[in-house]
C-alpha cells in the first residue's frame, strides 16, 4: 500500500512559512529527489497558489540548476488540491479534490503508485487528527520567525511518534523523520 508523507519546511521555532526559509542547492536536490520518488502530491489552496511559482521557470531560466530541475518535476507530478473557493486549475498536472481530504486520501491509497505526499500544514493536521500520515518529514531549517502558522494547529490530542532518522544539510537545515506510534 502507498505511504503517506507528510513534507513540510518550518521555522526553529514552528512556524510554516516558505518565504522566510533560504533554500539552497541541497535542498532542492532533496525535494526534487523525493517528488520523483513519489506519485502524487496534495495542496491546500494557499500552498498550490505558493506552489505555482515555480511555473514561471518551465519557460525562462532561474540561472540556477537546482531551482530548475525542481521546477520541472514540480510540474510533472500529479497535484490535487483541496480549495472551497478555488472553481478551476489551469496547470495541466493539477486537479480540484472532488472528496474531503480523508475520502480523497481513501481512494488514493487503494490505487497502485508510489508514496502520497501532503505538503500543507492544514491538510498535514486534518490528516494527523485522522491517524492516515504514516510518515512526518519536517524540515526545520535555521530561522526564528517570532510568529506565523504554527504547524500542528488545533490538535486537541498527544500523538506519540518513532524517530527514524534525521538528515542534515550543510546550510543548516535538519530533516526529522518520524512515525506515528500506533495504538
Amino acid at each position: 500500500m502507498r505511504k503517506v508523507i507528510a513534507a513540510i519546511n518550518m521555522s526553529l521555532d514552528g512556524f510554516c512559512d516558505h518565504t522566510l526559509m533560504l533554500p539552497d542547492d541541497e535542498i532542492h536536490q532533496h525535494y526534487t529527489d523525493l517528488l520523483r520518488e513519489s506519485d502524487t502530491i496534495l495542496y491546500g489552496r494557499i500552498t498550490y497558489q505558493l506552489m505555482e511559482y515555480w511555473r514561471a521557470f518551465l519557460t525562462t531560466s532561474s540561472g540556477n540548476k537546482s531551482s530548475d530541475e525542481f521546477a520541472q518535476v514540480m510540474n510533472s507530478i500529479p497535484k490535487i488540491v483541496f480549495s472551497r473557493t478555488l472553481k478551476n486549475l489551469d496547470w495541466d498536472s493539477a486537479r480540484l479534490a472532488s472528496r474531503n481530504i480523508v475520502e480523497e486520501l481513501t481512494v488514493l491509497k487503494e490505487l497502485p503508485g508510489g508514496d502520497i505526499l501532503v505538503g500543507s500544514p492544514s491538510l498535514i493536521v486534518a490528516l494527523t487528527k485522522s491517524g492516515l500520515i504514516d510518515e512526518y518529514q519536517i524540515c526545520i531549517h535555521p530561522v526564528i520567525a517570532g510568529s506565523g502558522l504554527p504547524l500542528f494547529n488545533n490538535l486537541s490530542k498527544k500523538i506519540r511518534l518513532k524517530y527514524l532518522k534525521t538528515k542534515n544539510f550543510g546550510g543548516g537545515a535538519t530533516i526529522l523523520y518520524y512515525e506515528p506510534i500506533r495504538q
